[in-house]
């Protein structure tokens, strides 16, 4: 595969990683107290399709998205229009979000909270955990089996659930292969940014209908929701449709609740 804008990004948070002095053995964390993110979503399946909506303010490849925008505010509208749970992009450098924006969010509402970041070290699963989150991001795309193994596991031990990221059948297998129970399929093309609906729906043939599957990307009307939710994805996670709208509530509610179909 050709160099993408994920490999520049996560050159950037493996030098990050290297330079933060911490040994995570040694840092003492509760276990996380927040809603299950699993459960949550495992338990809207009958009301159908949910809603995890995006914090997100910037895009790498758009630029701003919603430069002024509240994180607390707009999770609160999330919520009001029926999200089942939140995500919020912490990563600063390219994204211009912060960890004071998931500290903020998960204070302020009683959903579950993602955070959502590049996860490459421990010390990023226990800071996730104290700053109230319910749920860390792994990409597979971006992890050694190892690291895939051993993220997982920290992220168990301190009761966050990990929403792992798939892009094609292999880094499902592997996904699987580790022991996820949550995996998202992100629609976007990597080397292109184009979304392609078809490549993601065969992969989430592969899954279990034990696996809670999330649609992510490119999710931008109701109809593109309906055909997630009709081949059976369980939640689609939103960002860039949300934080540009006029009334998120109103964009939320329109995404949510969707009758969900079987596998095939």
């Amino acid at each position: 595969m050709s160099a993408t804008y994920l490999d520049g990004i996560m050159e950037f948070h493996r030098a990050r990683a290297a330079s933060d002095s911490r040994n995570w053995r040694e840092r003492h964390v509760p276990p996380s107290q927040r809603p299950s993110l699993v459960e949550a979503l495992r338990g809207h399946r009958a009301q159908g399709i949910s809603v995890i909506a995006e914090i997100k303010r910037r895009s790498p490849s758009k630029g701003w998205l919603a430069e002024g925008l509240d994180a607390l505010e707009t999770a609160r509208s999330y919520v009001q229009g029926g999200a089942v749970a939140v995500s919020v992009l912490t990563d600063e450098q390219h994204f211009s979000g912060s960890l004071d924006d998931l500290r903020a969010v998960s204070a302020g509402i009683d959903r579950p909270v993602l955070r959502k970041d590049f996860t490459v070290a421990p010390n990023d699963v226990l800071d996730a955990v104290e700053a109230g989150a319910s749920a860390v991001l792994l990409i597979v795309a971006a992890l050694s089996d190892s690291e895939l193994s051993e993220l997982l596991s920290v992220a168990r031990d301190v009761g966050v659930d990990a929403l792992v990221e798939v892009h094609d059948h292999d880094e499902a297998q592997r996904a699987l292969e580790h022991g996820a129970v949550l995996v998202g399929i992100n629609q976007r093309d990597l080397r292109t940014f184009d979304v392609d609906t078809e490549r993601a729906e065969k992969v989430l043939h592969s899954l279990d209908s034990s696996v809670v599957a999330v649609a992510e990307s490119g999710f931008s009307s109701v109809d593109a929701v309906i055909r997630a939710a009709h081949v059976g994805f369980d939640a689609v996670l939103v960002g860039e449709t949300f934080v540009r709208s006029s009334d998120a509530s109103a964009a939320v509610r329109s995404f949510s609740g969707h009758p969900i179909g079987a596998r095939t």
